[in-house]
């Protein structure tokens, strides 16, 4: 798992959940949208939690640009608030939560979800 955010005490909370969450692991951290979509690339992550609200390149249009780039890979869009009806429409992610909300059981609904959408895709 890549996490995605600008500020470090975010990433440190997110790493522990991660952690904490059985067949989880860490991968790599990075602080903006342009080294995330730098870290897909060399890591090859199966999930990336991302911020929403970043430097020059925020996390929807950062996970737009992931997910068209490397397809297998599922992201969850985290934000400390609430998203605007129709924000990450079209953005590919697999889930827009509150960061108050993650949880290992959310982590793990999200994975199994992607996985499922993965399955459904190569059966036609």
């Amino acid at each position: 798992m890549l996490l995605v955010d600008d500020q470090p005490c975010f990433r440190d909370v997110t790493r522990a959940l991660v952690e904490a969450t059985a067949g989880f692991v860490v991968a790599g951290e990075v602080d903006s949208g342009e080294a995330a979509l730098q870290a897909v690339a060399e890591l090859g992550p199966d999930l990336v939690i991302m911020d929403r609200r970043m430097g020059a390149l925020d996390g929807i249009e950062a996970t737009r640009l992931i997910t068209e780039r490397h397809p297998g890979v599922a992201v969850v869009l985290a934000s400390s608030s609430a998203f605007e009806a129709g924000a990450v429409d079209g953005c590919g992610a697999v889930a827009a939560v509150l960061k108050q909300d993650l949880s290992p059981m959310l982590l793990r609904a999200c994975w199994e979800d992607r996985a499922a959408q993965l399955l459904a895709a190569t059966r036609g």
